[in-house]
């Protein structure tokens, strides 16, 4: 059974930093690309970070710079790092992997597995 649980989600000030942490179970964790996304009240869930098997990563502009994805394989986790918060980072944070299975007739059925996110505040 798949899970992702995530956490280190809080209330930070301005400027501050906060170290999310994703735990997977339940599949092959290193075989598989990892993204973190979040969803401020009213807005879209929106990609933020991605991890490749091989460590690579990529970012959207708008968080760049401030923004750190990493995995640790031999712990089944991921991480994402987020310095120098800002207000508008406030979200709920979630990890993320796609599972892609090709079929014998037809389309690849496509799979998204999601953790139950973690609460990020960004607040004097």
């Amino acid at each position: 059974q798949v899970q992702l649980v995530e956490s280190g989600g809080g209330l930070v000030e301005p400027g501050g930093s906060l170290r999310l942490s994703c735990a997977a179970s339940g599949f092959t964790f290193s075989n598989y690309p990892m993204n973190w996304y979040r969803q401020a009240p009213g807005k879209e869930r929106e990609l933020v970070a991605t991890i490749n098997s091989g460590g690579t990563t990529n970012y959207p502009d708008s968080v760049k710079g401030r923004f750190t994805i990493s995995r640790d394989n031999a712990k089944n986790t991921v991480y994402l790092e987020i310095d120098s918060l800002k207000p508008e980072d406030t979200a709920v944070y979630y990890c993320n992997f796609l599972v892609v299975t090709e079929q014998p007739l037809g389309p690849p059925k496509f799979n998204a597995y999601w953790g139950q996110g973690t609460q990020v505040t960004v607040s004097q």
